[in-house]
């Protein structure tokens, strides 16, 4: 089985879904997503750790521009792949629990966004990357503008503010792609080609990857969100459907940080370790702003987005310690924040129904008592967000600041004070939410079963995860190895010729 059928299956049954329309297409998507979560799990199966990129597909798409359809998989993107296609078997069973104006085209739209999503965690050459990335964006546009909350102001200014910011930094990127491909053929007179492995045998000279680094950096920024590209988010993530947002933050938001990964470290790695202390200033500030905006929001749903900031601070935090400690960590936050964020934006909407709709925490209140259940799922949830002793996100989180301690001390220091921070906004959303007074317009009903099809298996896999972290470690080492083989000789290569030019200078 070919990573093919895994990538363009969801669109397919998408397609099937708006033949068919009404009430099959909402049921097709569900067998659609599962079936597709069962291929990732075959992979996962067969991956045999240790042995480098596997089940390649590698055909010319454009020969004349050396573009190829390169697939692969490695421990690099194989728990992404696995994390994309279970958080979108939840968001899809998540949709099917309300009606939907237009189903059919609805789960077209989730079923486009789950194809770019997998397209670009697998994709081995730049081009093609860079294609399924752009796309990811379409689908959004259309799930927020037809089906978001709020007038159709809202939606409109919503949509055009995430289309304005991302679309910049996809056209940045677009361009940045080609010149990597253009400038490495030119100053090695060799063909041009944009497959990542022969880019990384092909280094640009120092002044061309200074500000290729700078375009794709800005693409990722702006789409994890960080501050202070992160403008877009507070309309976006309001206006957003709570399936569509789940999966847009615990899902697409790895992708931009998986593009450091795979593209950036290896491919530009004198400009990594140029502008390292400046992206570990941009992800110390997403920790304090975020973390800050998060226990001081008054909506439920952006206490939430604004939590989501703050982690993905900690996963470029991580990334740009610039050896494998902090890579590890950062890959491994990277699931643990899917893991959480579906499940939390799920129960932001239990919330809201039982609020009269309304997701501002002053209408919230007192339920815990009368619904024991939905409360103990909520604090399993909110235990892993703020990286409990004993959970995954403890293990990513100790990975990241242990990592950033080698490299930069004083980063460490400030991005621990977003580890207490942490308790103190998801600990806050949780008592406003399930104790303090009862409020009397609140329905203080027990979780159905429907609604425990999305939350038991999410909170499964989060205990299975925070129990046996090493199956993440180990499927991820080598793959995290090889992203920071090339920025460790380069550290390595710059402390030496600062150790030789202090010897000289102190030299008599």
């Amino acid at each position: 089985m070919t990573l093919s059928i895994l990538i363009w299956l969801p669109l397919a049954v998408a397609l099937v879904g708006v033949v068919l329309g009404g009430k099959v297409a909402p049921k097709l998507a569900v067998l659609g997503s599962l079936a597709t979560l069962g291929i990732a799990i075959s992979f996962v199966v067969r991956y045999k750790t240790g042995d480098g990129l596997q089940f390649v597909t590698d055909e010319n798409w454009i020969s004349e521009l050396g573009i190829t359809y390169k697939l692969g998989v490695d421990g690099l993107n194989l728990l992404l792949l696995l994390m994309a296609t279970f958080l979108f078997a939840l968001a899809t069973i998540f949709a099917n629990m309300r009606e939907w104006e237009r189903p059919g085209l609805f789960f077209f739209w989730l079923g486009i966004a789950e194809t770019a999503v997998l397209g670009a965690f697998v994709a081995q050459d730049l081009i093609l990357f860079v294609a399924f990335f752009d796309l990811m964006l379409i689908p959004f546009y259309f799930l927020t503008g037809i089906w978001g909350n709020g007038s159709r102001e809202q939606r409109v200014k919503a949509t055009q503010k995430l289309v304005i910011y991302t679309l910049v930094g996809s056209l940045l990127m677009l361009v940045a792609a080609i010149a990597t491909g253009v400038l490495a053929a030119q100053q090695h007179d060799t063909r041009i080609t944009f497959a990542i492995s022969a880019l990384q045998q092909l280094p640009l000279s120092h002044g061309s990857q200074n500000w290729i680094f700078l375009c794709f950096a800005a693409a990722f920024l702006v789409k994890m969100p960080a501050f202070p590209l992160h403008a877009w988010l507070p309309d976006g993530y309001k206006a957003m459907p709570l399936p569509a947002l789940g999966v847009f933050s615990g899902v697409l938001s790895k992708v931009a940080a998986y593009g450091f990964l795979r593209i950036v470290l290896p491919v530009f790695p004198d400009a990594s370790v140029h502008f390292q202390e400046l992206l570990l200033l941009i992800a110390l500030g997403s920790i304090l702003y975020g973390s800050v905006m998060a226990f001081s929001a008054q909506n439920v749903r952006m206490v939430v987005a604004y939590s989501s900031v703050a982690q993905m601070g900690f996963i470029t935090l991580g990334i740009f310690a610039l050896n494998e400690d902090g890579a590890q960590g950062a890959l491994l936050q990277m699931v643990n924040h899917g893991l959480v964020t579906v499940p939390l934006f799920f129960i932001v909407g239990l919330l809201a129904a039982r609020a009269g709709g309304s997701e501002e925490i002053k209408d919230l209140g007192g339920i815990a008592f009368r619904a024991p259940v939905l409360a103990t799922l909520f604090l399993i949830i909110s235990l892993a967000t703020l990286a409990m002793p004993g959970s995954a996100n403890f293990v990513g989180e100790f990975l990241i600041l242990l990592g950033v301690f080698r490299a930069k001390v004083a980063f460490a220091f400030f991005a621990s004070i977003g580890v207490a921070l942490a308790a103190v906004y998801a600990l806050r959303a949780f008592i406003r939410a399930m104790h303090n007074r009862v409020n009397p317009t609140v329905d203080s009903s027990e979780v159905t079963f429907r609604d425990l099809a999305v939350l038991v298996p999410s909170i499964a896999v989060i205990l299975a995860l925070a129990l046996y972290p090493q199956f993440g470690l180990t499927k991820s080492e080598q793959g995290t190895q090889q992203s920071v083989a090339q920025v460790q000789a380069k550290t390595g290569q710059l402390t030496a010729e600062q150790t030789t030019k202090q010897s000289e200078e102190q030299t008599p």
